[in-house]
């Protein structure tokens, strides 16, 4: 079913793992349109509680763009894959389920923007995050100019995106790039940790709070504090938080079921 991704789910947890070795998992219009593919898959299929996103090995998450695609482009198919990209990525981010970009090395141009498109990001210790567009002489194209400003603010992503330089785990950590920072040798189960944490949690109470923050920067205080009461009102309709305060008050853990 795909050839450049593999692709599993394993109960609560679907994984998807970027699959070109030989290119350091460079992505390729033929990668976007099986992520695209895949997100289906874990669209309808209701037990999936969490999407893990990462690339095969320890060097690379995705060193970025295929270079002999991109070689290609003019403007008018600049305008399209970016656009595609975009449309991809987007998905991904606007998943009702909590998505984890499991870095494990470098994370640059459109590897960085797919990153970014998750909703939580861990880095391995040896990772390496940039938008290095400008030294190939074009800009973004695939949410970097935006979501990364969103993430750490304006200076800073003028400063990552105009000189191109990448940065480590740790400055992406102290600038709240990524979330956490693991040992490479404990990358994934810390990813694996963190997405059964968010699993055992009520899935619609995530998906409204998810949604809530994915649109705070979109208007002003006054709308996205009515949008989160709408949002609050409808988890208070849940039977999920019927049981939630119910095993407060029994002092038991909840079993929460997704409704």
């Amino acid at each position: 079913m795909f050839d450049k991704l593999l692709f599993e789910i394993d109960g609560s947890l679907a994984s998807m793992t970027i699959n070109r070795p030989e290119k350091r998992n460079a992505v390729n219009n033929a990668t976007v349109e099986e992520i695209d593919r895949a997100l289906s898959e874990v669209e309808k299929s209701p037990d999936v509680r969490v999407l893990i996103l990462t690339g095969t090995g320890e060097k690379a998450f995705v060193a970025g763009a295929d270079i002999l695609e991109l070689k290609k482009r003019d403007t008018l198919l600049g305008r399209t894959e970016s656009r595609r990209r975009q449309e991809v990525y987007t998905r991904i981010e606007q998943l009702d389920i909590p998505s984890i970009a499991a870095i494990n090395g470098w994370a640059l141009g459109t590897g960085l923007e797919l990153a970014m498109a998750c909703t939580l990001r861990v880095a391995s210790s040896n990772a390496r995050l940039g938008q290095p567009e400008v030294k190939l002489g074009i800009t973004p194209g695939a949410g970097g100019t935006q979501r990364l400003a969103r993430l750490v603010g304006m200076g800073r992503a003028m400063e990552l995106i105009l000189t191109g330089d990448p940065i480590t785990a740790e400055s992406a950590l102290a600038m709240g790039l990524v979330n956490r920072v693991a040992a490479p040798e404990q990358l994934l189960s810390e990813v694996r940790q963190l997405a059964e944490t968010l699993a055992s949690r009520p899935k619609l109470a995530l998906q409204y709070a998810k949604e809530a923050v994915l649109r705070s920067p979109e208007g002003s205080l006054a709308e996205g504090l009515a949008h989160e009461s709408y949002l609050h009102a409808l988890s208070c309709g849940t039977r999920d938080k019927q049981e939630g305060v119910a095993a407060f008050l029994e002092k038991r853990d909840p079993q929460f079921t997704g409704r």
